[in-house]
């Protein structure tokens, strides 16, 4: 786990706490409506720090924030793309394939909220709050392939596995 994802889990762990918790700062971030309606919430600011960054990342900590608010559990032990995705005890997945290319194709935050607050929702509320925190953090091209392999659980398939044994460079293919 990175320092980002620790320091995420124990942010959603304080602010969920019985006793120590902060329950109107979830029901805030949970009726955010957009990303910067959650960046002006004290405990956004909180989690900026403990991630330790500064404004240039405030929209994609208020990203993680507001969709953090709708987790109820974590599940520390399947990836989220993997835990939407199809595989033999759900073929269909908790979410579609074309909800998932909803998400992975969400090009503003504020898009990026609203698919990823459905996902929570198709995810019963379970989540790898890690995982999560640390896609959302850095939501580059790299991640979003590697979120589609997940999903697929297509694991390490890389192009390099197809045989190509019989086949000689420079050689006509018939």
């Amino acid at each position: 786990m990175s320092r980002e994802s620790a320091q995420a889990l124990r942010w959603w762990e304080e602010l969920r706490h019985p006793e120590r918790g902060d329950r109107g700062a979830l029901a805030r971030l949970r009726r955010a409506s957009s990303v910067l309606d959650a960046a002006t919430e004290p405990a956004t600011i909180e989690l900026c720090r403990k991630l330790g960054v500064g404004e240039e990342k405030l929209e994609r900590v208020a990203l993680i924030a507001a969709v953090l608010a709708h987790v109820r559990d974590n599940e520390p032990t399947v990836k989220m793309a993997r835990q939407l995705g199809q595989h033999e005890a759900n073929p269909q997945g908790m979410m579609s394939w074309l909800r998932f290319r909803r998400l992975v194709q969400a090009e503003t935050a504020d898009e990026q909220l609203t698919q990823f607050r459905r996902a929570i929702a198709l995810a019963k509320q379970k989540a790898n709050i890690g995982d999560l925190a640390e896609s959302l953090l850095n939501w580059t091209e790299a991640r979003r392939r590697g979120w589609i392999y997940a999903y697929h659980d297509a694991g390490q398939a890389q192009p390099n596995d197809i045989q190509t044994n019989d086949i000689k460079a420079g050689e006509p293919q018939s």
